[in-house]
């Protein structure tokens, strides 16, 4: 049983794990992961989805809580938050996602 709180790297590394279905994208690369605050016995995280009318908030959400309460201490409190300011944009997301999605090319390429 884990009995220290997790770091800020804990959190994002396990919320990798949870995957937005529609895209096939983790949340963290998606840039759907607002904030992440950590105190002496609560793990507070917003996060966003690509769009208020995603159909798959609840599941995804869902995932992030139980893969939030696997990684805390047992008598932790998690809180999760689902906001929409500043409303999502694919400019969230990270470099890697972009690439994936076709929105970046690869680094060290230019347009000649």
């Amino acid at each position: 049983m884990n009995t220290m709180m997790p770091t800020e790297e804990d959190v994002l590394s396990v919320l990798r794990s949870v995957i937005d279905p529609e895209v096939g994208m983790n949340i963290v690369e998606l840039g759907l992961v607002y904030n992440v605050d950590i105190t002496d016995r609560k793990l507070q995280v917003d996060i966003t989805m690509t769009t208020p009318a995603c159909p798959m908030s609840e599941m995804i959400l869902e995932d992030a809580r139980s893969t939030l309460k696997a990684l805390a201490p047992k008598d932790a409190e998690i809180e999760l938050s689902l906001v929409w300011e500043p409303p999502w944009s694919p400019d969230m997301m990270t470099g890697y996602a972009r690439q994936h999605f076709g929105w970046d090319e690869p680094a060290g390429q230019t347009d000649q």
